[in-house]
């Protein structure tokens, strides 16, 4: 058997480390990649409920603001901050914003439109 220089000595351990820190630093990214997605998600799909349900109150011909108090109560219910609503006739616009689960992400913001067809 052949005997190894004293400059290999340890040599594993330090690509180990380095492989270690790579893989670290890719599943951190990928979980803070999918927070992201999950939140712009969620946020789609709270302004989308919201503006169906206040577009509902509009159509039964009740007031705009309660339209708007039923889309901040729907958004809500799907972990959504209504930023804002806006009526016009029977039709709805909403801003929503949820933050991301992973803190320093910031939030994600979508904006819907619901009302009777042309």
């Amino acid at each position: 058997m052949s005997q190894r220089s004293s400059q290999e000595r340890g040599s594993a351990t330090v690509v180990m480390l380095a492989v270690i820190a790579v893989v670290l630093m890719v599943t951190v990214s990928g979980l803070m990649l999918a927070s992201a997605a999950l939140a712009s998600h969620r946020a789609r799909a709270a302004a989308d409920l919201g503006a169906l349900a206040a577009a509902g109150v509009l159509v039964r011909g009740e007031a705009s603001a309660a339209a708007c108090q039923c889309a901040a109560r729907v958004t809500s219910a799907n972990h959504g901050e209504l930023r804002s609503c806006t009526t016009l006739g029977s039709e709805v616009r909403l801003s929503v914003a949820v933050r991301a689960s992973v803190k320093g992400l910031g939030v994600a913001i979508a904006r819907s439109r619901a009302g009777p067809g042309p």
